[in-house]
C-alpha cells in the first residue's frame, strides 16, 4: 500500500468518526402545550376550512364570471334532454363492422369548439 493511499484512508477514517461524534440525540416526542381549549380551536379549524385555499392559485380572484354564453338554465336543460334522446347518442362506430355507418345516424356537429393558441 503506498502512503498516499494510506493517508487518505486515516484520513476518511478521522472524517467518519468526527462525524458520527456530532450525531444528533432523540429528545422524545415533543410536549403539547396548548393554551386554548378544544372548542377555540375547533372554531378555528372551521373558519379555515370555509375560507378555502389562500395559498392556490386563484384563491384572490373570488368568484369567477363567466362570460360569452347567455343560456340560461332551462335552455341547458333542454338541450342535454334533446342530446341524451337522439338515436345516435350512443352510437360506436365498431358497431358497423365491415359496413358503413348509416346515414340517419351521421352526428351532426352544429358548433364546435377549439382551443385559442
Amino acid at each position: 500500500m503506498t502512503v498516499s493511499k494510506l493517508l487518505s484512508a486515516i484520513a476518511l477514517a478521522v472524517i467518519a468518526a468526527s462525524g458520527a461524534a456530532h450525531a444528533e440525540t432523540y429528545q422524545g416526542v415533543a410536549a403539547v402545550s396548548s393554551q386554548q381549549s378544544r372548542e377555540a380551536v375547533n372554531g378555528q379549524a372551521v373558519v379555515a376550512a370555509r375560507s378555502g385555499n389562500i395559498y392556490g392559485d386563484a384563491a384572490g380572484e373570488g368568484v369567477i364570471q363567466l362570460s360569452g354564453r347567455s343560456t340560461d338554465r332551462a335552455g341547458v336543460r333542454a338541450e342535454a334532454v334533446e342530446t341524451a334522446q337522439s338515436a345516435n347518442q350512443n352510437l360506436d362506430r365498431k358497431a358497423f363492422v365491415n359496413s358503413v355507418v348509416p346515414s340517419q345516424y351521421k352526428i351532426q356537429r352544429t358548433n364546435t369548439r377549439q382551443a385559442g393558441l
